[in-house]
């Protein structure tokens, strides 16, 4: 009753081994995938497409859980709408991550003694080069660990020709159209990797700092200026103030005496200062701050640079030679010696920015860069967002995504670093500037040299979607595959890496969009919510997971906290019980292949089928149209937790155990149920693929004798539903919980039997007595019958004797003593609740405590109160 087309090349096998071993499966099982092409996508198809191009892990990265929780879901994405009938393709590869690599490499020479300047800039990158092939890439193999089905013949590598190619033409394409130049701007510089660095590469973090109050001026022409950053004060060209500040009108236009100088700097009114902060006057150093060199621009204000590349102060007089810090003490303990400090605070807690690489606080500094005018590009990324041709999910998400584009900065795309995308502009002698593109000759001759700069790596990385598709080439894949489906990413670098993506994309492919749909998810974080760190020592390998639990337990635990756009707290408990889960399915299809479930033939009449497979049937159809939704609407929580509960408690819990007395009577009844397991197997191993893919291939093609689970068939809703059916067994679950529930009450062991008499005439249930007495352990009435308790359920009746089944006297003292208990908590807790004086010094989170230590005891009185009614009379 499902649309379920089957593929039998062989005949499927009945044997399964009496455990699941991961490790034993999952490697070859991989490679069998690899060898076999199964990921490898056609770009001569007449299928349809479906793309998605992977966020490109660093070269010098190894899999964290993060990679692994969004690969999990891109697989998921790739391997469903592959077995629907698309070409799907999963395009992997690498960034050659600048300061990263670069870093590493320059550890390893600074080991032997050497630093890249005692090699050259082409030997170095050589070296790095070297590097890349010896030790870049380790997260690849780990990648094949995790399952993903990703197209190995595509794989692209940032920095390898055709995206070299591609960078090169981009650039020259932006700078012909005036959309790059070369400017001096404020950067964030990193004075040990000696690099300008970008916003994300930046991690701000709370640090004891001090907050020193400095009056500049003398006698009625003072004003009182406080800072962070004392050292900055040689640099200071003006003093600002907001120009209704009545307490310094008298004052602006004028100059005022700089401390520790022979300059005078004047006062100047700028609608940025806010009157209400500090004293409402600040000082101005446009070359070491980012707002002080926009008040710089507006009044064409000097900028003095006070420090070279490694915050060491060059300013002239008895700092110059100072490191930044050094300076700042000896600049305050001058100005205190003057009497020009006003105030102090230490320490003083502040958000400061430190390189993501090497921890080093970063410096804002006054550079000339490469930069990006981003206007009309972030324009037009926006506009696919507004116009409906991009789609975020979840929704909400887009408000982030307008901020940022709406609110673009220009762009410093140059790095002063040796790995890279080298700037393609090069430099005659009499100041000529000459932009080069992949197809054109360098100028040569006396005096021409190239920009010794390289492209900040999200340049290239912002080019992904279609550069590795061939672009700038009209190639076959590019005609195919572009624009991509989906960008799976998470919700942090939608500034960064989605919204570069956006404005390139638009503007390399003529307004196509790079991808349909962005989907963004939330950070991986540990089992209490808190971010994982090294520092907090909560980290996670995925890899010692998949070492113990399997790759499937690690992608099944992902995948069922995968909520858009919200955060994944995750423990190795929950891993855990995602193993006892794959444990469950390779258990629940052994035991049915013991029992002759089979695929074979086509599904009996419906005429044929008892209720109860009428009922599975339909709840399988259910299910197949639940999981398609939430697939479509990026719910990977939801989709797993449906199978979880439909596989698990539906199919193994009940279908199976309701079964199994059909099994054991033989006949056209027991063939029909056997069909009807098969069926259900077939499609439910389909749905699980592909999140916990290894699994599920083992177990489809021993069932079925089909090649692979990877290549079959996704299951159709049909459209099959018997709501009588589905009443029907929700009815018998109820009876079944209930003497279950009653007879645990009454501390009998599972596996105890005891004489019942069903009264079942005449209702729906008649037909499934010999199912109940086998699941209950109930026995025939027999001679001598006397019910000791009655349970009226659902509109059936159970009557069970229990007068040999258990010690009564024995029982009611156990019961007599919980009561007991029960009922001196339930006291305790009403005199806590009733005693004025606590409730008003008691926090409301111990009150609430105490409210819910009553509920509980009253529950428990209650409960053991009916427990003690049922018993028998001794």
């Amino acid at each position: 009753m499902t649309e379920n087309a089957q593929q039998q090349p062989s005949a499927p096998h009945t044997e399964l081994p009496t455990q699941y071993a991961p490790a034993d499966v999952e490697g070859p099982l991989y490679e069998r995938w690899v060898e076999r092409g199964y990921f490898e996508a056609d770009a001569k198809s007449e299928k349809p497409p479906y793309t998605i191009v992977i966020p490109p892990p660093n070269v010098t990265g190894s899999l964290h859980l993060g990679h692994a929780f969004q690969h999990t879901l891109m697989d998921a994405l790739t391997r469903r709408k592959r077995m629907q009938g698309f070409e799907s393709l999963w395009l992997p590869g690498m960034d050659h991550a600048g300061i990263a690599t670069q870093n590493k490499v320059e550890q390893q020479l600074a080991e032997e003694g050497k630093s890249r300047h005692d090699l050259g800039r082409e030997d170095f990158v050589a070296r790095v080069w070297q590097w890349k092939e010896e030790y870049g890439g380790k997260i690849l193999g780990q990648m094949r660990r995790l399952g993903d089905g990703v197209d190995w013949k595509r794989e692209r590598f940032t920095m390898d020709e055709g995206l070299s190619k591609a960078v090169l033409t981009i650039f020259k394409r932006l700078y012909e159209d005036e959309l790059i130049y070369r400017a001096e701007r404020i950067i964030n510089w990193c004075p040990r990797c000696l690099t300008a660095i970008s916003d994300i590469e930046v991690e701000y973090q709370e640090d004891d700092g001090e907050l020193v109050s400095i009056r500049y001026g003398e006698g009625d022409e003072t004003v009182v200026v406080a800072t962070t950053r004392a050292e900055t004060m040689l640099g200071d060209t003006a003093v600002a103030v907001h120009p209704d500040d009545e307490r310094y009108k008298h004052l602006v236009g004028k100059h005022i005496k700089l401390p520790l100088t022979d300059r005078s700097i004047p006062v100047v009114a700028d609608s940025h200062v806010d009157p209400e902060f500090g004293t409402g006057a600040v000082k101005v150093t446009p070359a070491h701050d980012p707002n002080d060199f926009a008040i710089g621009q507006r009044h064409g204000l000097e900028s003095i640079t006070i420090m070279d590349e490694r915050a060491v102060i060059t300013a002239h007089g008895p700092f110059q030679g100072l490191d930044r810090f050094e300076a700042r003490s000896a600049i305050v303990g001058a100005l205190r010696s003057q009497g020009r400090i006003v105030a102090e605070k230490r320490p003083y807690v502040h958000s400061v920015g430190h390189c993501s690489r090497c921890k080093t606080t970063i410096e804002p500094r006054l550079s000339l860069q490469w930069w990006v005018k981003v206007g009309p590009l972030a324009k037009a990324a926006g506009d696919a967002v507004r116009d409906g041709r991009v789609k975020i999910h979840p929704e909400d998400m887009s408000k982030r995504y307008f901020d940022w584009v709406d609110n673009m900065h220009d762009w410093c795309i140059s790095r002063q670093l040796w790995w890279g995308h080298r700037i393609p502009v090069w430099y005659g002698p009499d100041g000529e500037v000459v932009c080069v593109g992949p197809d054109d000759e360098p100028p040569t001759g006396e005096g021409w040299h190239q920009d010794t700069d390289v492209l900040d790596t999200w340049f290239s990385s912002g080019l992904w979607p279609f550069s590795t598709l061939g672009w700038p080439q009209k190639t076959d894949d590019l005609a195919k595959f572009y624009p991509t489906d989906v960008l799976l990413t998470g919700h942090d670098i939608i500034f960064f890496w989605v919204a570069r993506m956006m404005m390139f994309g638009l503007y390399a492919m003529d307004g196509e969009v790079p991808f349909r749909t962005i989907a963004l998810t939330g950070l991986v974080r540990d089992e209490r919510g808190k971010k994982m760190s090294k520092s907090f020592g909560n980290v996670v390998d995925p890899l010692d997971w998949m070492d113990k639990y399997g790759s499937d337990a690690v992608r099944f635990t992902l995948a069922r906290g995968a909520n858009p756009g919200t955060d994944v707290p995750i423990g190795e408990d929950w891993v855990q019980a995602s193993r006892n889960f794959a444990n469950k399915i390779w258990n629940a299809t052994r035991f049915a292949l013991m029992n002759g479930a089979t695929v074979e033939g086509p599904l009996p009449d419906p005429s044929e089928l008892s209720s109860t497979d009428r009922w599975i049937l339909s709840r399988l159809n259910e299910t197949v149209a639940e999981v398609d939704a939430f697939y479509d609407d990026f719910q990977f929580a939801k989709l797993s937790d449906s199978l979880y509960h439909f596989a698990w408690d539906e199919v193994f819990d009940w279908y199976v155990e309701l079964s199994k007395t059909t099994f054991q009577e033989g006949g056209r009844a027991a063939e029909v149920s056997q069909r009807v397991l098969g069926e259900v197997l077939d499609v439910t191993l389909k749905l699980l693929h592909p999140v916990v893919p290894f699994v599920t291939d083992t177990l489809w093609t021993t069932l079925t004798g089909g090649e692979s689970v990877v290549v079959a068939d996704w299951p159709k809703d049909s459209g099959f539903r018997d709501a009588a059916a589905e009443q029907e067994i929700q009815t018998l679950q109820s009876v079944i919980t209930e003497v279950r529930r009653f007879r645990a009450d009454q501390g009998l062991q599972p596996g105890q039997r005891v004489p019942a008499r069903l009264t079942l005439d005449g209702t729906a249930l008649a037909p499934h007595e010999a199912a109940i007495r086998q699941l209950l352990r109930l026995q025939p009435e027999g001679e001598g019958f006397t019910a000791t308790a009655t349970l009226p359920v659902a509109g059936v009746e159970v009557a069970l004797d229990l007068s040999g089944a258990i010690d009564v006297a024995a029982e009611r003292k156990r019961l007599a003593k919980d009561l007991a208990a029960a009922e001196k908590e339930k006291a305790q807790a009403t005199a806590k609740l009733g005693n004025e004086a606590f409730l008003a010094k008691a926090p409301e989170p111990v009150v609430e405590k105490i409210r819910g230590r009553l509920a509980k005891a009253e529950e428990d009185i209650a409960r053991i109160q009916a427990q003690l009614e049922r018993l028998p009379q001794a």
